[in-house]
């Protein structure tokens, strides 16, 4: 493609808002205009949506090579490659509770990543192992712990630049733990945790951000005891991932949880691969992996959760979008290169047909 030229489109999604008939004009990889066309001198290929590239905060493989099993550059190109087919342009290759080598080596494996050119991986989520133990679901026990300082301190060192985001579960973490990984840049998500209503409110007003897999792995929505999802329901800014598989969670659920929190929901796809290797092994059966008959596991890809969000949940398109892509780069903290479609940022841009297929993406 040059390194100038004019996408039209029908309905474009800014990130604010659904706009008809938009040109967006793009020089260098960069947008520098949108501007309406003229309906009555329509140029020959008008795509029917535009959008910012897909954005997934949590993935653990594609194509056999689950990164946790394998820790190596070659598991980060082959997501690069399975997310870029479904307008996913930037993810986080995610490894769960494991061993002090195995995260290490992760570390190591986007850095040879970046060194050989890639760009999709913004970075490494590590879920666990500092969660709750009652709330572990499918990770390894013998390795769920509370961390030390000195533990923290020395993660942090080694994965200085590209730890991006580390799911744990508060009640397990004293707060001098909390401000160490706060102050490193690292963006705390709690998760796999069986916080309190109260423990889980205190500690998102003191500065954790968001919250992994909705419903999934935590202290649930009850009566008398609201527990995380209730914190989450009701907290004014707290942000939230969920799994819109149908499997995971409840088509019903994800639309209690989209009515509960307006523009603070965002989607990921968690999702594994094949693996008969480690101690997380998946096999896929229909939409879904399992391991010894029990689900363990996404077959989702952002763009299947993109249109579970319109065709299931009965969202509608601009917020559906919006949970895909400008909602996880506010949470990632990237909202300011990428997520929309705004003069001077990045032309990270997906086009769909009118039955909400990727036709093509750039990047």
């Amino acid at each position: 493609m040059p390194n100038d030229y004019v996408l039209y489109g029908r309905h474009v999604f800014t990130g604010n808002a659904l706009l008809n008939n938009q040109s967006i004009h793009i020089q260098n990889g960069i947008i520098n205009n949108i501007e309406p066309f003229d309906d009555a001198h329509s140029p020959q290929q008008i795509f029917d949506y535009i959008s910012p590239a897909f954005i997934d905060a949590q993935i653990y493989g594609a194509n056999e090579l689950l990164l946790s099993a394998f820790p190596n550059s070659k598991s980060i190109w082959a997501l690069q490659t399975h997310c870029k087919q479904w307008g996913t342009l930037h993810f986080l290759p995610t490894i769960a509770t494991n061993t002090k080598e195995i995260m290490y080596a992760g570390i190591d494996a986007v850095k040879q990543y970046w060194r050989e050119g890639g760009k999709g991986c913004l970075g490494l989520h590590l879920e666990g192992p500092w969660i709750n133990k009652e709330k572990r679901g499918a990770h390894i026990e013998s390795i769920v712990h509370s961390p030390t300082i000195t533990e923290v301190e020395e993660l942090l060192a080694y994965g200085k630049g590209v730890i991006k985001m580390i799911t744990l579960a508060p009640e397990v973490c004293n707060e001098t733990i909390i401000e160490i990984i706060k102050q490193a840049g690292i963006i705390i998500s709690a998760g796999h945790s069986n916080a309190s209503f109260e423990e889980a409110t205190h500690a998102f007003n003191n500065g954790i951000p968001t919250v992994t897999h909705l419903y999934n792995a935590m202290s649930p929505l009850s009566h008398r005891a609201p527990g995380m999802v209730g914190a989450t329901f009701l907290h004014p800014t707290v942000y939230a991932s969920i799994i819109p598989d149908g499997y995971h969670v409840h088509f019903e659920a994800v639309k209690i949880a989209c009515k509960q929190m307006p523009n603070r929901l965002f989607a990921i796809t968690d999702a594994v691969t094949t693996t008969h290797t480690g101690p997380y092994q998946h096999t896929l059966n229909g939409n879904k992996y399992e391991s010894n008959g029990i689900l363990s596991g996404s077959a989702l890809t952002m763009h299947q959760a993109f249109k579970n969000l319109v065709n299931r949940v009965n969202i509608n398109i601009t917020d559906a979008l919006a949970m895909c892509s400008t909602i996880p780069a506010k949470v990632l903290k990237l909202d300011d290169e990428i997520g929309y479609i705004k003069k001077n940022y990045k032309a990270n841009i997906i086009m769909l047909n009118s039955e909400l297929n990727i036709i093509s993406c750039l990047d």
